[in-house]
């Protein structure tokens, strides 16, 4: 019987286990299959709080583990395969054990949607990036291009405009799904310009670095290279929430609905990070809202001691 566990091992759950370390509360964490989330593939961290010289990304996941095994965190590797949230204490299952819990702390984040296409992954954090509030500093004086259509994509375009010195938004479709006004900014932006009816098709580079790709016509097939120093693509996320199916209420999109306290439907159960954020999506958010998962946690369990604990019941 666990007193609380967290599952994921990103910003949110490295906090949240954190703080239930330093509360006395034994955590565990299960880390799933891909340790520190997306921040452990950002190759540069210049944003979070504490590193004056910046950081990278796998460094970060260490210290943070790090920090939180300080306090007794046990944090094991291995993923969640099943829950079972309808009955009190929680049931969980992994590819190596089964256990119970009094309370749960989910934080396995969301995925940016991939393009597919060769080179993507070979240059991930050396010229592709799905963020550009993390990467866009790297950038300063070059060109790159932005993948996408929507709010995101013109948003983040705009953003890059700081420091790129041309931004081309590359299209599918001769026309954007992002609103009227950021439109009309962006037409109003010299730096920005649109590259309508094309997909990218591959992602090449040299001395380990991105400096051009191969784009393709979406009317006629035809297909050109064209010189760039970075892909930022912006084609939508996926919340990582496929195992709470059923079980937790979620939104249209597949983010966990939690209320201002980041509790979920289910008492006991929370959420922290990108599985319910899809507004900031920053490690530092991530983290704040990680440790606020973690205090509600607390006092979840705090009054269900002082009620005295039933044993098993229905959800």
């Amino acid at each position: 019987m666990e007193e609380i566990v967290i599952i994921g091992s990103g910003p949110a759950g490295l906090t949240a286990a954190l703080y239930a370390a330093r509360a006395a509360l034994n955590p565990l964490l299960i880390t799933g299959n891909e340790l520190g989330g997306q921040i452990a593939t950002t190759t540069d961290v210049d944003n979070f709080p504490g590193f004056p010289s910046g950081v990278t990304g796998p460094e970060l996941y260490d210290l943070m583990q790090k920090q939180a095994e300080r306090f007794g965190t046990r944090a094991v590797f291995d993923e969640v395969v099943e829950v079972d949230f309808k009955h009190h204490p929680f049931r969980l299952k992994s590819t190596s054990d089964e256990l119970e819990a009094k309370s749960i702390i989910i934080a396995t984040g969301a995925s940016p949607r991939k393009l597919g296409v060769p080179g993507e992954t070979e240059f991930l954090g050396r010229g592709v990036s799905y963020c550009a509030t993390c990467d866009g500093f790297f950038f300063r004086n070059k060109e790159v291009m932005v993948v996408g259509g929507g709010d995101s994509a013109l948003q983040e375009g705009l953003f890059l405009t700081k420091f790129a010195n041309r931004v081309r938004v590359i299209h599918r479709r001769d026309q954007l799904r992002a609103g009227p006004s950021l439109i009309e900014r962006m037409s109003k932006n010299d730096k920005m310009h649109m590259v309508w009816n094309s997909v990218v098709k591959q992602i090449e580079g040299g001395n380990g670095a991105v400096d051009k790709v191969l784009l393709e016509d979406t009317r006629s097939g035809s297909q050109r290279e064209e010189p760039v120093s970075g892909v930022f693509v912006y084609i939508g996320h996926e919340p990582n929430t496929q195992l709470f199916k059923g079980q937790l209420d979620m939104d249209h999109e597949g983010y966990l609905i939690v209320d201002s306290r980041l509790h979920t439907n289910i008492p006991g159960v929370f959420a922290a990070g990108e599985v319910h954020d899809k507004v900031f999506r920053q490690a530092i958010a991530s983290a704040g809202y990680g440790c606020m998962a973690s205090m509600e946690a607390e006092k979840f369990l705090a009054e269900l001691e002082h009620r005295g604990y039933p044993g098993k019941t229905d959800v």
